[in-house]
This record gives C-alpha cells, structure tokens and sequence, in this order.
C-alpha cells in the first residue's frame, strides 16, 4: 500500500495540537473519514436527498436505486450473502439490541442459556442482560486465559443447553482474534443459534459468512470509515423471516386494519420508518475503498504496526500490557504501575497524540485483569511506524512525569 496516497484521503491528518502533527491511534473507538466518503455523502444531501422506495418522483428513484445497491455492496463483501439478508441498522449496538428483542423474545424461554464471554464489549452484554432478566434466561460465560484469548478448554460443558452464542471476533480490548469457525461449528452441533459481533474486524479481517456459517453478524460503519450512525444486521434468511419486528411504523408492512397488521419479509420488516439513506450511501464507498485497498494488505499494515509498538514498549520497560495472543492485531492495550491512565492520556493530547483510556466498555476484562482502566493505541491504515516511534517517545516522557 502507498501509505502516503492513503493519508491524503484524510483530512483530518491535517490537524496540529500545539505544533504537532494529528498522530491518530484511536481507530478502534471510530475511523477517520476519506474523503471520498465525505464527498458522496455531501453530494447526497446536496443534490440526491429523498426518502426511499415510495416516491413517485425521480429524486426517489434515484435514492432508492443508490440505497439498494448499497445493500447489494454490502452483501458482497459480507461473503456473498443475499441482499435481504442485509438490514441496515445504526450500529452494532442496534443490531444486537434487536436479535436480542426480536429473536431473543420469540424463541428463548425460561431457563434458556445464552453463551457469551468475558471479553464481550457491554454492546454484547446488556442487551442480554435485559432479555435474561425479562425472560429468566441463565447467561454463561467463556473465561479468558492469561494471554487473552478465549479459554475453549471446557467449551463442550459450556455449550450443554445452550441455545445461543454471542461473541466477539475480535477484541476492542485485547486485539485477539477469536476462531469463530471452531466456536459457530461447536455451537451449531447442540443447535445452538450463533451471532457474531464483527465490529472491529471489518477493516482487516476477511468476513464470509457463509463459510463462517454464522446465524447473524453486526457490524458499524463508522469502525469500517463510514459515517456515523450507519450499521448492519446480516441474518439468515429464514431467521429474519421467522422473527417478529423489532420496530413499527411505515415501510415495513403489508397492510394495516384497525385491530392489527402484516408485515413484509426481511429486510423491510426491521426498517421501519426513513432509514439514514446517506449513511447507506456513503458505507457503500467506505466498502469500496476497504476492497480496493485489499483486506489482506490492511491486515498486514496494521499487524506490522501493533508488533513493532509492542516491541517498543517492552524496550521503554515499566508498561503492562493485557492481551499477548498471538492473533493479536490493530490495537495494543496497556497500563503503567503508579500512573493513572487519564493523565497519560491529557499529557499525550498534548504532544498531538489521540489515544483512548478507560475500559473501553469491557468491565468484564477489566475485572478479570483486575485493573480499573488501561491506555489504549489503535491503528489502520493511515497509520505510520514513524507515528509509533513519536507515541512510544511521548508515552516515555509522560510516564517520567508522573512517577
């Protein structure tokens, strides 16, 4: 990759902090845009803005044309999915709410099991939360070892009356990749339903759902350097169909009579109202640049970038870091005995370097590593090793500093 021609497309690397450059490492909260994104989603709102699938104009049609295609994009670069297996949401955090509301309230009972694990973001966790405490379901939990992968060990004892498993595919935390297909094909043998949150996995890992055979998949464009408030909900076919809305309203029905209504087959039936067709629009470009630019080349750009900041920080000493897999990819996530990660990260701002402190929604691993918080770099693919070089340099005179 011309990873100079790359950073051009964003402009946002154009910023300066006190005379810095915009050293950006915090991807995996939100992507910066390109500016190709940017340009198709003003010349929507420009010229092209109007509702879809109803209009008996040209602005309509128009609209509509761009917004199914978007669907069509997104069902290719999914693994080949059909395009009604494509519901657009506003991220992942809707997409899981409305498995969990839609599917979780028509097919789980009392005493039911639902599978997660302790490295779920709370997107993944408190939706079920809810729906276990109205349904009285049992939530399980798959451990995470010491090197932060997922402990599959005793998965076959976890998996016994379990009727669904929802999981990440890789951390926002710990940057491991999990083996989806092991864990899909271990649960779809008890006959358990399998979903997967692919929310920071879109921009380096290679997703084909149908050779993951996952039941549904979520994702968020605005992980994948599309707008915000665009996202999507894969499903099977006749999951979707069989499952009740999650929402009502227009678009979404066959017909309505005073005492009841039907309603169409998927996707309509979970896109009730006006759907964010500029967003729709917009994520088909950011699916584009993602393919254009090769999975497989992101992937390795990014690895190289989180082995070598690995690397640096073992050199600087004095850094624990939580999340050593192997698989690990695109973030590093880390702390520093006696120093409080919020005033690293205040002092790093100021150098012109955007990272993220917190437990970046997974109190469960924080527990788990006893640690209230961490310091967390992300990277993609506007990212330099140079950039690393000047963090780990920044993050050296900070820690000086406060010890």
């Amino acid at each position: 990759m011309n990873i100079e021609s790359i950073r051009r497309e964003f402009l946002s690397l154009t910023r300066t902090k006190n005379d810095a450059p915009l050293v950006y490492f915090d991807s995996a909260a939100t992507t910066l845009k390109p500016q190709r994104v940017v340009e198709v989603l003003t010349q929507f709102y420009n010229f092209e803005a109007a509702n879809v699938h109803r209009g008996a104009h040209f602005l309509s049609d128009e609209a509509t044309t761009k917004y199914e295609q978007s669907r069509h994009t997104v069902a290719q670069f999914l693994g080949g999915a059909q395009d009604n297996e494509v519901v657009f949401t506003r991220g992942t955090t809707e997409s899981i709410n409305l498995i969990a509301q839609s599917y979780g309230r028509a097919f789980l009972k009392k005493g039911d099991v639902v599978l997660l694990s302790e490295m779920e973001h709370h997107s993944n966790l408190v939706p079920w939360h809810l729906l276990a405490e109205e349904k009285e379901l049992e939530l399980r939990y798959i451990p995470v070892d010491d090197q932060g992968e997922l402990d599959l060990g005793d998965l076959s004892n976890l998996l016994k009356g379990v009727k669904l498993v929802s999981f990440v595919y890789c951390s926002n935390t710990l940057g491991t990749v999990n083996p989806v297909k092991k864990v899909i094909d271990a649960a779809h043998a008890v006959g358990a339903k399998v979903v997967v949150d692919a929310a920071q996995a879109m921009t380096g890992l290679e997703i084909n759902v149908k050779e993951m055979d996952c039941d549904f998949l979520c994702f968020s464009g605005h992980k994948a350097f599309a707008p915000f408030g665009i996202g999507v909900l894969y499903g099977k076919e006749e999951l979707l169909n069989s499952m009740p809305p999650y929402q009502g309203g227009g678009s979404m029905i066959v017909d309505v009579n005073k005492c009841s209504s039907t309603y169409l087959d998927s996707p309509q039936r979970f896109e009730a109202g006006t759907p964010n067709v500029g967003g729709a629009v917009a994520l088909k470009v950011a699916c584009d640049f993602i393919t254009e630019l090769g999975i497989q080349s992101i992937y390795e750009h990014e690895k190289e970038l989180t082995d070598h900041c690995k690397q640096k920080l073992k050199e600087l000493g004095g850094v624990k870091s939580i999340g050593n897999s192997e698989t690990q990819f695109s973030l590093v996530s880390f702390f520093i005995d006696g120093v409080h990660p919020a005033d690293v990260g205040h002092i790093l701002n100021e150098k012109g370097v955007a990272i993220r402190t917190g437990h970046h929604c997974t109190q469960l691993l924080m527990q788990r590593y006893n640690v209230p918080s961490t310091i967390r770099a992300s990277f993609s693919v506007y990212n330099t090793l140079e950039e690393v070089d000047y963090f780990v340099e920044a993050l050296g005179k900070a820690k000086d500093m406060l010890l």
